[in-house]
């Protein structure tokens, strides 16, 4: 018997669905911003491209989770949007062109079942090294912010260690509240950064130029597929979730053609903010944690509809406010990576090495971390089954 979302929804998973969306704005929408300027977007095709991305991301994200009743959330590319903003020369109808090519050839890696195939040669050890390696970055980014702003930190990692201690399940809300407060007391909130106002879509027709695609189009479906898709699988598996890979990837590569034309570069699976939708803290029921990322899905849709005032009431929030949030959010799911990643000694030297070069965030050919973390740790797997 097919249960009711309502049921089903909690206000623990509501709130871990928020601060999912509240991380994934506040940690990167100034990049988006910067690549549309690179491209020299006006400030309408700004929101617009805000627009499309917070639809995409949050269509998806809540039709995908409560299609499969497991948690899929969505992103937008973090460092599709860096690779975008570091180009020049390129007028922002070529971009377009190049954001339909990368979205049809996610579709066709998708619904082929390439990228699936990928994905189940992959061992359990190394996915959840890979998780780990991603996640801790933003662990790191929290304890080093204690350093610039100890009040703040400190305190909600009080209000962390408190939670859990007496009320498990809110910790989370409880130390996003008691940031604030103490963010508000410090006087670190910027709320004069907020404009009011509703995004309106803005169609740009696309025009084609080998520069775009060989510049945009193809660095920017590796860098999806690789730095974005997946980790975003290993996230899922490491929670113990077995989300069908080719609909869905396939399903992110047609939300992203249909939005290229309104700015959105691209929509793909999401790591780092799924892992908060993921964990316990959202519910404690395995089979009810789709709702924290259908509660993300409603959130992002108003973040799009409301285009640039929800990035500048985002972007008000202390950076490290939100960093202390994410880090501390996501301890429980480093533990679980790290305990799945070293369980089996056989293949421990190999998710050692997926760790290390992941949590390094080198960067090769374009290319982030998390793949180079997987090559490094393939390479050792195979290594040590042809010894044995």
């Amino acid at each position: 018997m097919t249960r009711s979302l309502l049921a089903d929804l909690s206000l623990s998973a509501t709130v871990a669905g928020f601060v999912a969306v509240l991380v994934g704005f506040t940690s990167s929408v100034a990049l988006v911003f910067a690549a549309a300027q690179a491209l020299g977007a006006t400030p309408a095709q700004t929101a617009s491209w805000i627009w499309a991305v917070g639809l995409g991301m949050g269509l998806t994200s809540l039709g995908l989770s409560w299609w499969y009743r497991q948690p899929v959330l969505t992103a937008w590319s973090t460092p599709g949007a860096a690779l975008i903003a570091a180009t020049q020369g390129v007028p922002m109808a070529e971009a377009i062109g190049a954001f339909l090519v990368c979205a049809v050839l996610i579709a066709i890696v998708g619904y082929t079942g390439w990228f699936e195939q990928v994905m189940d040669h992959i061992p359990a050890a190394i996915a959840s090294a890979l998780l780990a390696g991603v996640l801790t970055r933003f662990a790191l980014d929290a304890v080093l912010a204690s350093g610039v702003q100890p009040a703040l930190v400190i305190g909600m990692a009080a209000a962390f260690l408190a939670g859990r201690r007496w009320w498990p399940r809110y910790a989370v809300p409880g130390v996003l509240l008691v940031g604030i407060g103490i963010a508000g007391w410090l006087g670190l909130l910027q709320g004069g950064q907020v404009a009011w106002g509703w995004a309106q879509p803005v169609w740009t027709s696309p025009a084609w130029s080998v520069r775009a695609l060989v510049g945009i189009a193809l660095p920017l479906f590796l860098v999806t597929m690789a730095s974005q898709n997946l980790p975003g699988v290993a996230a899922q598996r490491a929670a113990g979730y077995r989300i069908p890979v080719s609909p869905v990837v396939g399903a992110t590569g047609v939300a992203s053609l249909l939005l290229a034309p309104f700015g959105g570069h691209t929509v793909n699976l999401a790591a780092i903010t799924a892992a908060i939708c993921l964990s316990p803290e959202a519910h404690a029921d395995p089979a009810r944690r789709y709702t924290a990322s259908v509660a993300a899905g409603v959130f992002y849709v108003v973040a799009g509809l409301a285009g640039g005032a929800v990035a500048g009431l985002f972007t008000a929030l202390p950076r490290e406010l939100v960093v202390a949030v994410a880090g501390l959010a996501l301890l429980s799911t480093i533990g679980t990576g790290l305990a799945g990643a070293l369980r089996d000694e056989k293949h421990r030297d190999a998710a050692l090495l997926t760790f290390l070069v992941t949590l390094s965030g080198v960067s090769f050919l374009g290319i982030g971390s998390a793949f180079w973390g997987v090559v490094a740790g393939g390479v050792a797997w195979l290594s040590a089954a042809r010894r044995s």
